[in-house]
């Protein structure tokens, strides 16, 4: 089984690495008055790595909550 999910991320790691080579063109990216050309490759990959980022911290705060509510309830 451990081969066939080396398998798999290898296929996944080829296909992000083609899509990267082929679309390193700068494109514009505008947030208020500022503006940005960053290769949409890149501008993908710092927005799933935010992503991530921010997806840890609300499991996170769940969790912590979680554990808050289940220690302080009355038996």
């Amino acid at each position: 089984m451990r081969i066939f999910y080396l398998l798999v991320l290898v296929v996944f790691l080829a296909i992000i690495g083609v899509f990267a080579f082929q679309n390193q063109e700068p494109v514009s990216l505008r947030f208020m008055q500022e503006s940005l050309a960053w290769p949409l490759a890149l501008i993908i990959g710092v927005v799933y790595v935010l992503g991530m980022l921010s997806g840890w911290t609300v499991v996170g705060f769940v969790r912590h909550s979680w554990r808050e509510v289940a220690e302080h309830q009355p038996r």
